[in-house]
């Protein structure tokens, strides 16, 4: 809006001038008065064609500082999240117990209820537990810790994951830690 008056005004202004200018033309002749409305003609160009960078520049701000803050809204709780993370291997390993007793078991069904709602409140918030097993090695995505000999698989197959990596939104805020395959 404001570039669209700029310009209204400087198209008036340019208007304005190029009259005086042809008023000038008619009642004075001489060539100090021609040299001198040349240079008023280069200076109104100069000052139009300033006007007009101006004007681009602030439209680009506007544009980039509307996309900073589309992504900083976006991006918002990665911090939080990238924060909870190590919370959630915690309730992992938890429920990890091999051969709980009964009273543990009873214990474990409240704790991982609690987990799947702690998992889905973060899901719903954009977080994504990355797939890697069987995958191939992506460094973007995986933080390959162990090479392993193994033929029955492909040449930089993850055969292995050691702890999970996870994504916010489309970025990657833990890379998965795993165990990779190596063919001879």
């Amino acid at each position: 809006m404001e570039a669209k008056e700029n310009q209204e005004i400087l198209e008036k202004n340019q208007t304005e001038a190029q009259e005086e200018i042809k008023e000038t033309n008619e009642t004075q002749q001489s060539p100090e008065a021609n040299e001198k409305i040349e240079e008023m003609q280069k200076e109104i160009e100069e000052i139009n064609q300033r006007m007009l960078r101006i004007s681009a520049d602030f439209d680009n701000f506007r544009k980039r500082t509307r996309l900073e803050k589309e992504e900083l809204a976006k991006y918002a709780n990665a911090e939080l999240i990238t924060e909870l993370l190590p919370v959630i291997d915690n309730f992992q390993r938890a429920l990890d117990v091999k051969e709980p007793s009964t009273e543990v078991k009873n214990f474990l069904t409240g704790f991982e209820m609690i987990f799947k709602q702690l998992n889905e409140v973060l899901k719903g918030a954009g977080l994504e537990t990355i797939d890697c097993v069987g995958k191939i090695f992506d460094p973007q995505k995986h933080d390959g810790v162990m090479q392993v000999e193994d033929d029955s698989v492909e040449d930089n197959t993850i055969i292995e994951e050691l702890r999970t990596g996870y994504m916010f939104k489309d970025k990657v805020i833990r890379p998965s830690m795993v165990k990779v395959a190596k063919n001879n």
